[in-house]
């Protein structure tokens, strides 16, 4: 593999480039619009506001977008020499690292400096590089102790941002680099926030410690089944010839890579699935960070053979510069080439309607006064029909949170094995040591709910998901109804028969509130992530499940320890005699007076956070229906608007018919031909790839609703 690291920069600054031009089509547009609308002594304004917010959002959106890369790992597998590698410098230190300790975000900036953001409502604080370092290092027995501890290092800090002056960070790179996974549940929950806003996760995992069970408990919890992209690196394995007797020795190599090779294949599949297609090959890579590092630091073109990097940042760079950008890129197309159809049909209606006087056009106006209603009605509808699926979605998903909660008991002390504290803290007993022994048991407790709250989360999640799947599909005939109407308005107000575009997709033809409905303008809200996943133009729905469950679970595990650990638990503990109870008769006695407190408690926790789900879920859909109705609405006035501004005008002067006419034809022209510069773009960079990056970008853009694939296929 010759792919060397000044090829991913290169990539890279080619995509950049690419989405500030783009940025600049849909700038350029809006300008060309907005100027029209502004200009006096016209016929007056089309009512292309909407169009012109959306056009310039968009590019916004284009212009600042990142790659924002999220790096999770277990402590000790060499996460920050792989970042130092990856970025090609040796920023981060290896051997004492403060991003252990705290959630560290890597962004570009002309001067190194960080920015801590605290928890405890202080005010952000500015530091130097060499600063934060000396202040945020723990030693490594430091960082032990806290561990065993279950305790932060530094429970006050949220997060710290870190701009360095790096060729790859300012070519759009954002990095988040993660405290451990054995770390704290508590900084775990921080760690989610980012899960979903990030384009891509970089798991890494080492060579010489084969999948532990906190990496599985981290994967089956939030990565699994939840359509993150995430590429797994097998970190250190230069280190499986190191540790080998005679290291020179080939064939012993072979079968001992082959052996690793094949523990990670048996643990990693079930997270590399999509749509029954195994994608462990493409998403799965084995790479040496410290020799990659050293050539590295040889130059920006080192080459990366032997290192296993070569072969990741090709695959990172096909996903960021490909699948990611063209699903991007093709949002903005979608826009361009809606946004000329909305201002060429206004202009279609603009023309006729130059020739009649006021009273004609007054007549004109009461005679589509009908089809208007029927917008209304069908906006009240659609508005009744999300209303009426949130509801029912959140009752439904508050009723499954209810049945969860309420069977926790019934399997408890089958469950809670696997996690119960190991039996030499037993011993803790006989020395008068229960604090530590409840310390750990406190621990088993919260890593035992969390998980069992990660696994009722998913099954909300796909319900959630199915609800929008239902809600898109209802935008969609509600569009094909409210488009029939629009053009027997036309028709009406112009005198022409509507010609159905035979030769158009559904995708030129719905309104714009139906496409951006089903995701279809994400660029106009930020979120890029979706090209028809219902309801991702608004909000990102695995963010809202994963922060709700944080959320309850923590409001959970304290509700319940507060009461379970200081009350009972403790009574029991002390109620152990020296030397009369054997260690499983102990741990028998423990788990069965949790499980009874369990049962009394979980009523009033079920109780308490039944609501807070309800209001949650439901909140979401209201979000959802108010913007949708806003969107329809402005497309409503926008109509009015078109003629009312004409009477307005010609109430107060009179219009040079031939003039306007030629200069809305003009307008049609520049619009249409800066549609095409988009849309010439965009094919060009998909050139004869089209067929490979038509399937590659329906899997990043529409996993996991394989239900969506035919009609996104459809849009092509």
């Amino acid at each position: 593999m010759s792919y060397k690291a000044d090829s991913f920069i290169q990539d890279l600054d080619k995509v950049a480039k690419t989405r500030q031009e783009f940025a600049g089509y849909l700038a350029t547009m809006a300008t060309t619009l907005d100027e029209s609308e502004q200009l006096e002594d016209t016929s007056g304004q089309l009512g292309l506001g909407p169009v012109i917010a959306d056009l310039n959002t968009a590019s916004q959106n284009l212009s600042s977008e990142v790659f924002r890369l999220l790096v999770l790992g277990d402590m000790k597998r060499g996460k920050s020499t792989f970042l130092n590698a990856l970025m090609g410098e040796n920023l981060l230190p290896t051997d004492v690292n403060p991003c252990t300790a705290v959630l560290t975000i890597l962004r570009y900036g002309p001067e190194k400096r960080v920015t801590v953001h605290f928890s405890d409502g202080r005010s952000p604080e500015s530091l130097s590089f060499d600063a934060f370092k000396a202040r945020y290092t723990i030693r490594p027995d430091q960082a032990k102790k806290l561990e065993d501890e279950g305790t932060l290092a530094f429970p006050e800090v949220d997060y710290a941002v870190v701009e360095y002056p790096l060729t790859l960070l300012e070519k759009g790179v954002e990095i988040v680099d993660s405290p451990g996974l054995n770390d704290t549940e508590a900084r775990n929950q921080l760690t989610l926030n980012y899960v979903n806003s990030c384009h891509a996760i970089l798991f890494v995992l080492s060579a010489t410690q084969q999948f532990t069970l906190s990496e599985q408990r981290y994967l089956d919890n939030y990565i699994k089944d939840r359509g993150l992209t995430v590429f797994f690196l097998i970190n250190a394995w230069d280190e499986i010839q190191n540790r080998l007797v005679d290291p020179e020795d080939e064939t012993e190599l072979r079968e001992a890579e082959d052996r690793v090779r094949q523990v990670f294949r048996t643990n990693l599949e079930p997270y590399c699935q999509l749509d029954g297609e195994d994608l462990y090959s493409d998403r799965t890579f084995e790479v040496s960070s410290l020799p990659a590092l050293r050539q590295r630091l040889k130059g920006d073109d080192g080459d990366l053979e032997g290192t296993g990097f070569g072969e990741f940042m090709q695959a990172l760079t096909t996903f960021l510069t490909k699948e990611r950008a063209i699903a991007e890129l093709r949002q903005a197309k979608i826009l361009a080439r809606q946004a000329y159809r909305t201002a060429h049909d206004a202009i279609e209606r603009r023309i006729p309607l130059l020739s009649h006087d006021i009273d004609e056009l007054r007549e004109k106006i009461w005679s589509v006064q009908p089809e208007f209603d029927q917008l209304v009605d069908i906006r009240d509808q659609f508005k009744d029909e999300i209303r009426v699926i949130g509801e029912r979605k959140a009752g439904d998903i508050t009723t499954s949170f209810r049945d969860f909660l309420a069977s926790l008991d019934d399997t408890f002390e089958v469950d809670f094995v696997r996690y119960q504290p190991e039996l030499k803290f037993l011993d803790f007993l006989r020395q008068q040591k229960r604090q530590e022994f409840q310390v750990a048991l406190k621990s088993a407790f919260e890593q035992y709910l969390t998980d069992k709250i990660a696994a009722w989360s998913k099954e909300a999640q796909r319900d959630i998901d199915q609800a929008f799947i239902e809600l898109a599909h209802t935008a969609f005939k509600h569009g094909e109804s409210y488009s029939h109407l629009t053009d027997q308005i036309n028709q009406k107000l112009t005198g022409n028969r509507v010609v159905p575009k035979a030769h158009l997709g559904q995708e030129e033809t719905s309104p714009g509130w139906a496409k951006w409905a089903v995701g279809l303008y994400a660029l106009t809200t930020g979120d890029v992530g979706a090209i028809a996943m219902a309801g991702t133009g608004l909000f990102n729905w695995r963010q809202v499940l994963m922060n709700l469950v944080g959320a309850t679970a923590i409001t959970i595990v304290f509700a319940l320890l507060t009461d379970i650990m200081l009350g009972p638990i403790g009574m029991a503990l002390a109620g152990l005699g020296l030397g009369s109870w054997t260690a499983e008769q102990a741990r028998r006695k423990v788990v069965t007076t949790m499980k009874t407190e369990l049962s009394n408690l979980l009523p009033q926790v079920a109780q308490e956070q039944s609501f807070v789900v309800y209001q949650v879920v439901k909140e979401c859909f209201e979000t959802y229906q108010q913007e949708v109705v806003k969107r329809m609405n402005e497309d409503i006035a926008a109509r009015k608007t078109e003629l009312s501004e004409l009477i307005k005008q010609k109430e107060s002067r009179e219009i040079d018919r031939e003039a306007e006419s030629q200069r809305l034809n003009q307008l049609d022209d520049q619009v249409l031909a800066q549609s095409h510069q988009v849309a010439d773009a965009y094919d060009q960079l998909l050139g004869i790839q089209l067929p490979e990056l038509k399937s590659a970008v329906v899997e990043a853009a529409i996993a996991p609703n394989p239900s969506l694939v035919s009609e996104a296929l459809a849009l092509f």
